[in-house]
């Protein structure tokens, strides 16, 4: 017997020695594998928690307007700006233990082994909360093994590198809850219209709901899923003790109202003029050395977005129901900032932008720009040539090129270069062409930022060069501006993610001697571009503007062009440029019906009446260069009782007449310089600013 007790104790021995031998060897093993993974997480440092951010867009007022995102709307917000409920009600319905655990809570993963090894697949996760923003940042959602293996890897390092507060708002930054939006801060503002900081319990709780299926879930497709779901995330809290039962039963009697409809109305804010800036943000971003790419910029822009929307509204009221497009921009003449922008009827339906990115033919609206240019080589709003039918040869002799009028009627006497801008009389465009030169002209265009090819041949004073709608409305704006080159801007700030300024727009680095024409002749042409709305130049045609006249209640400078196939008006204010194209896509397609003739002056006159609403009629000032005289038109001698088209013209001291409009000799000399400096002149000497504008601007 005693022999067997001894082998017995023996064997027991020896197999307590196994076993102590296992468990040292089991224990080394785990240490080693702790220590090859703390070795390995400390050789790759900590993973990136970097995502792609929405850029978001501002209006002058500081209003958002928009935003682009890479491949995820998402507006990151960091834990303290969200409603509280949120944080709780995630940690209650997806990880309780979080703060507790080290990124892997064992008993739940326990569990769900045992259920996928009877299923002999992956039926069920344990992730904590950690593991699924691993997930989200560097995995697939694949349910396979590996991908599982992979996601602890990465959860392990995220722990062992960031704060736990971290890793929560860095999950509820990226978790997806359905309709293209990532995060709390854009699902908020897509379900219920309002930032994250600002939901109820109710809220928070049925957002939260939504991750756990959002094609499920979402109160948008499912309301009744939605909220079943949300009665569970509400009990889940208070079982937990993060909210009274009191609280509970308030939430769910909560009414909800959801938003998603009015914030997919406010992606439609001018979605051309955001093309525009985006675009020019990148340029600006990459003299600095930075990238669109980067994400989450703020970038403050130049609309103001009363003036979008009246461009937008009357746009609507008056294209005609067919195919139509159109062209819509303002600005600023003593900064360039662009107020407004509409580049085509339908933004979904053709993000073709037509103000920026298609050429046309200007038609006479081109014609300001030629007397810019005919101001320079000696003209005067008095420079008289004979408007007759007229036959022009150019390419040395070997072309002939013979215009005619809109109504294919002729003065057939010498008008004035005041009259003949009013009027839009062709015949006097080609021949200041033919005395200025191509050069001048060319020179003009380019000083003025029109960017376009100038042939030499005559119909290019009738604006058969085809060029934007940006480039012109720039172009009359800096004339606007009394001749300073200021720059088309959309953008004036940007911020990167952090917060920190990275561009600036300075108003201060636009110097007064940087212009592009006189002071003198900026506004010389400008008042000769108000007789586009008096009929006192009515004569073989009338004033270009007389149809609508009648809605006019401030002076207004403005010039318009037609062709077979576009339209186009451009004019301003002292503080403001608008130019407007009508036309269609088909280039060759002609514009035949009377309500498309129409519709790009209706749209002028009816945004700049309603843009100016409230404000006081502003004058154009005059310049110290110039003298307000009152001229017979037909004869452009001073005015007399005799004359009866009278009319207020500005002119440098060199071009104001000497003979009074009854003089016989006058009649003879109408294509002459007037020269001459001993007869007396009658000038008009007011200290009334409203003096200096047409006197038929006030008859009734």
């Amino acid at each position: 017997m005693r022999r067997v007790d001894l082998q017995l104790q023996k064997r027991k021995r020896q197999k307590i020695r196994s076993v102590i031998w296992y468990l040292l060897v089991l224990t080394s093993a785990c240490c080693t594998v702790l220590l090859a993974l703390r070795i390995y997480a400390q050789v790759l440092g900590p993973p990136s928690l970097a995502v792609s951010k929405a850029t978001v867009f501002l209006d002058r007022n500081n209003h958002s307007i928009g935003d682009r995102f890479a491949e995820q709307r998402r507006y990151w917000v960091e834990l303290e700006e969200m409603s509280p409920f949120i944080s709780e009600a995630i940690l209650a319905v997806e990880d309780q233990e979080f703060y507790e655990h080290h990124g892997f809570d064992y008993t739940r993963i326990a569990a769900a082994l045992l259920k996928d090894v009877k299923a002999m697949r992956k039926v069920e996760g344990a992730s904590t909360i950690t593991q699924q923003y691993a997930r989200n940042l560097y995995l697939t959602h694949d349910k396979t093994w590996t991908r599982k293996a992979k996601e602890a890897l990465y959860a392990y390092r995220m722990e062992v590198f960031y704060e736990k507060d971290e890793l929560l708002e860095g999950y509820l930054n990226t978790v997806y809850f359905g309709h293209g939006m990532y995060g709390v801060e854009a699902a908020s503002r897509f379900y219920f219209g309002k930032s994250s900081k600002e939901l109820t319990l109710a809220e928070s709780a049925l957002l939260i709901s939504i991750p756990k299926g959002p094609s499920i879930y979402s109160p948008v497709i499912n309301s009744e899923n939605a909220y079943d779901r949300q009665n569970i995330v509400l009990t889940l809290m208070e079982s937990q003790n993060m909210v009274t039962t009191e609280a509970v039963k308030r939430a769910k009697d909560e009414k909800i109202v959801l938003k998603n409809e009015e914030w997919k109305a406010t992606k439609s804010v001018a979605p051309y003029f955001l093309d525009e800036a985006w675009n020019e943000a990148e340029r600006i971003l990459k003299s600095k050395g930075r990238a669109m790419a980067e994400g989450g910029w703020t970038i403050e822009t130049t609309l103001v977005t009363q003036h979008q929307k009246v461009a937008e509204e009357v746009i609507a009221d008056w294209m005609p129901n067919n195919s139509l497009e159109v062209g819509f921009v303002s600005m600023e003449p003593d900064t360039g900032y662009v107020t407004a922008l509409v580049g085509g009827r339908s933004y979904s339906a053709s993000p073709f932008n037509r103000v920026t990115q298609a050429k046309r033919q200007p038609g006479s609206t081109i014609k300001p720009l030629l007397y810019a240019a005919a101001l320079e080589e000696g003209f005067s709003p008095l420079t008289f040539l004979e408007s007759e039918q007229t036959i022009f040869t150019y390419d040395d002799g070997r072309s002939e090129y013979k215009p005619n009028n809109v109504n294919g009627e002729f003065a057939n006497h010498p008008i004035s270069l005041a009259q003949a801008l009013a009027i839009s009389d062709n015949i006097y465009a080609v021949k200041t062409l033919e005395k200025v030169g191509y050069k001048p002209f060319r020179t003009i265009l380019e000083r003025l930022g029109v960017k376009t090819t100038v042939k030499d041949t005559p119909s290019i004073a009738l604006g058969t060069s085809e060029v934007t709608l940006k480039d012109l409305t720039g172009a009359f704006n800096k004339i606007a501006g009394g001749g300073l080159d200021r720059k088309i801007q959309t953008v004036l700030s940007i911020k990167d993610s952090k917060g920190e300024v990275v561009f600036e727009a300075d108003p201060k680095e636009r110097k007064d001697d940087d212009r592009v024409m006189s002071k003198d002749d900026a506004f010389i042409l400008t008042h000769l571009m108000t007789g586009m709305f008096d009929p006192v130049f009515n004569d073989y045609a009338p004033a270009t503007g007389l149809s609508i006249r009648g809605k006019q209640t401030r002076p207004y400078a403005a010039k318009s062009g037609t062709t077979n196939t576009d339209q186009m008006l451009i004019g301003y204010t002292p503080t403001l440029t608008t130019g407007v194209w009508n036309g269609y896509d088909e280039g060759s397609r002609a514009l035949e019906l009377a309500e498309d003739k129409q519709t790009t002056k209706n749209i002028w006159i009816d945004f700049m009446e309603k843009a100016h609403q409230g404000v006081s009629p502003e004058p154009f000032l005059p310049t110290k260069g110039v003298s307000g005289t009152i001229v017979d038109i037909e004869t452009g001698g001073l005015a007399v009782s005799e004359c009866s088209k009278q009319r207020l013209v500005y002119l440098k001291q060199k071009d104001v007449p000497r003979r009074l409009c009854t003089d016989p000799k006058l009649q003879k000399q109408l294509v002459d310089d007037i020269e001459g400096n001993e007869n007396e002149m009658i000038e008009m000497e007011s200290d009334d600013p409203w003096s200096m504008f047409p006197f038929s601007f006030f008859r009734n």
